[in-house]
């Protein structure tokens, strides 16, 4: 029987051709350094998850990426094995962040070469393992050349071997002549590195205490490192000010995140997972403005070791409607340990929990959350139609006191209006009426509620309204009555005159033609 080999080929699944955006190897290497940092932890070199950093350097200038961390490295004699063997990792795929044994090949399809340095705590030596990825790349590009994965491997592969201080314990990346400008954004990088990694909420975002409180009732921990790009640390992009574009190149706050709520899935007696969801007055979908980075962090994510699983758009499916993830700001952090990701990382492995997984998420966004921005929508349009039916009444009795209609029709037109928009805001007290009782029964609906109840005891309800009567007898005056110096008939005829202009022209056009020509005969 002959024997099974490995076409060369899986290599660039296995590097490139596994990922749509090249911006992945940066999380494939953060989490491998996490993943250390944990270990070192737990062996007592490091004391803490603190004393851990991942530096990540970009040098834009000289094509040149450097990620390095202060975990356990990797002993001397275990560097070949451990970092040439393919899909054979020791780690633990129920609690390492990285497990498949393929993530660091990442880089491969990215630059011309690929260093990993690296000593153990302990040891006076320092390892590097050299890999030519340019000509790997000449290799898999070679369709003449056939030989399988090990040969290819092995055939671009260097060790070597140097002294070092006792004392040093690091793991080093670095990637020369990176082909991928996106990969040489620090600016972009950052953007994606600060959603998707595991770091810290900013200080900035005063609903994190919050958020820490309830985790350590639960006796949860969130896992959070201390990450550098050149000299800035992450943290997570949230913040309290929801932004829309303002103008071109700006932006204005339109609503505000002013407390979160909580929720917790469990299967029998098995912990799945935990998350938190933002309140606003949920005026409208969350915008999203790349080219600004207004809202990065909008839409309800998946993570998992605190590690963005997929995308924000993710848990859209899940939703009643599409559109209902970017109302809210939120975070789902999966527990349970065979809630496994993909080797995509777009979502987890299919599985019995997965399903059960599933279901809760979908019951919560259904229900409550649908609920919840459905009545916010429900408030939002009650006080429009109650504050068009001021509106309309404030432009009449201008009209009256003061600028006069163009005519009859314009008068006859303005007072239907002003009785279709009566009955109208009549409705919208309903509702607000239904959606107060509401709010008594639901308490996460009632902070909602109590956001927009200046705005609703500001309109005086019931007392401006009823003093709307548009029965009442109709005052006629009409804008030519106040140029004097022409006669009854010639106001008649510039009536019609404004009339014809209303017709033809845009309302800011005919506004402006009809007080040219009130100048010219006043």
């Amino acid at each position: 029987m002959a024997n099974i080999r490995i076409g060369k080929n899986v290599i660039e699944t296995l590097t490139s051709g596994m990922y749509e955006d090249a911006r992945f190897v940066y999380r494939e290497y953060v989490q491998n350094s996490a993943d250390q940092i944990d270990k070192a932890v737990e062996l007592g070199v490091l004391q803490n998850r603190q004393a851990g950093s991942i530096h990540i350097r970009i040098d834009y200038v000289n094509r040149e990426i450097i990620i390095e961390d202060n975990a356990t490295g990797i002993e001397s004699d275990r560097v070949y094995s451990v970092l040439g063997n393919i899909a054979l990792s020791e780690k633990d795929r129920t609690k390492n962040k990285g497990f498949r044994g393929i993530g660091r090949l990442g880089g491969l399809g990215y630059c011309d070469q690929l260093i990993f340095e690296t000593s153990y705590q302990g040891e006076d030596i320092k390892t590097e393992m050299i890999w030519d990825a340019k000509s790997l790349q000449s290799q898999l590009n070679n369709h003449n050349l056939h030989i399988d994965a090990v040969e290819l491997v092995e055939s671009v592969i260097i060790l070597k071997k140097s002294q070092i201080e006792k004392d040093k314990h690091f793991f080093k990346i670095t990637m020369k002549n990176v082909n991928n400008s996106d990969l040489l954004n620090d600016k972009l990088i950052e953007e994606y590195l600060s959603i998707v990694a595991p770091v810290t909420f900013p200080s900035h975002f005063i609903l994190k205490h919050k958020i820490y409180d309830k985790m350590r009732k639960m006796n949860m921990t969130i896992d959070e490192y201390n990450i550098y790009i050149n000299t800035n640390q992450l943290s997570k992009p949230y913040s309290n000010a929801i932004y829309e574009r303002f103008k071109k190149n700006g932006k204005k706050k339109i609503d505000e995140v002013f407390d979160v709520e909580f929720f917790d899935f469990f299967y029998k007696d098995e912990f799945l997972a935990w998350g938190w969801f933002g309140l606003s007055k949920l005026l409208k979908q969350i915008p999203n403005c790349v080219d600004l980075n207004i809202n990065p962090a909008r839409g309800i994510r998946l993570r998992k070791g605190n590690i963005q699983i997929g995308s924000e758009r993710t848990l859209e499916k899940f939703h009643k409607e599409p559109r209902g993830n970017f109302y809210f700001i939120g975070e789902i952090y999966a527990i349970h340990p065979d809630l496994i990701p993909n080797s995509r990382r777009d979502y987890f492995n299919e599985n019995e929990i997965c399903k059960v997984l599933n279901k809760k998420v979908k019951t919560l966004f259904y229900t409550k959350l649908y609920s919840l921005y459905y009545d916010a929508n429900a408030v939002k349009n009650a006080l429009k139609k109650i504050h068009s039916v001021h509106q309309l009444k404030k432009e009449i009795e201008e009209k009256e006191s003061s600028t006069g209609f163009t005519d009859k029709n314009e008068q006859n037109k303005l007072y239907e209006q002003l009785k279709r928009s009566k009955d109208e805001a009549i409705k919208g007290i309903k509702t607000l009426n239904k959606l107060e009782e509401k709010s008594k029964s639901d308490n996460s609906f009632k902070k909602i509620y109590n956001r927009y109840k200046d705005d609703i005891d500001n309109t005086k309800l019931t007392i401006e309204i009823k003093g709307i009567n548009p029965e009442i007898e109709q005052k006629t005056v009409y804008r030519t009555n106040k140029l004097s110096r022409l006669t009854k008939k010639d106001q008649k005829f510039l009536s019609k005159v404004f009339s014809i202009i209303d017709i033809v022209l845009t309302p800011e056009l005919a506004e402006n033609l009809k007080i040219k020509l009130e100048e010219e005969f006043k």
